[in-house]
């Protein structure tokens, strides 16, 4: 077998390496929790706080969505 040939299969080889390892992390990143997903995909921290005073509100006073805006 030549040198070009040798380092060939063992490039070809170190590629699948790298694949079976990019796709090992990639099934352990994704969590089954759903907070987990969604954190840090709320990108305007504004509305984010918005939807915790909603929520806050909410919890505290039994009220529904249409009652909280009336009250702004």
């Amino acid at each position: 077998m030549s040198d070009q040939t040798n380092i060939e299969q063992r490039l070809s080889t170190l590629e699948q390496t790298v694949l079976n390892l990019q796709n090992q992390i990639n099934k352990n990143t994704k969590s089954d929790d759903w907070l987990e997903n969604v954190i840090g995909s709320i990108s305007d921290e504004e509305t984010f706080l918005e939807a915790l005073e909603y929520g806050k509100l909410f919890r505290q006073e039994k009220m529904s969505f249409e009652e909280i805006n009336q009250q702004k």
